[in-house]
């Protein structure tokens, strides 16, 4: 994903945290806010020092972009995204994280209708 395409500062992370939506399910906590004018989705990614050792986390950010990117035509444009990744989400493979985020997104209804 490209620069413009992240949530980076922490201004725009505590926005979105403040003023947007949240669902979670077992494995992550996704935030939702909806950004007036904006083409292109943004997204920002948590994972706790809880969750494990460094090697742990960069996996799980790792899986959670490739699944973002996989999904990222269904995504509604306008809005930014924060993902934070709960404990549960250190002991599952790549094909478990994008189905449970799948699951949580259509919990918060960030996918377009088809």
């Amino acid at each position: 994903m490209n620069k413009h395409q992240r949530v980076k500062k922490n201004k725009d992370f505590q926005k979105v945290f403040k003023h947007g939506k949240s669902f979670a399910n077992r494995q992550f906590v996704i935030y939702s806010l909806r950004m007036e004018g904006q083409e292109e989705f943004r997204l920002g990614i948590s994972v706790s020092k809880k969750v494990g050792n460094a090697v742990t986390r960069n996996r799980i950010k790792r899986y959670v972009r490739q699944a973002v990117l996989e999904l990222k035509d269904d995504l509604r444009p306008d809005r930014d995204y924060i993902i934070i990744a709960r404990n549960q989400a250190a002991s599952i493979d790549f094909h478990e994280t994008k189905k449970s985020l799948l699951h949580i997104m259509r919990i918060a209804r960030v996918l377009r209708k088809k």
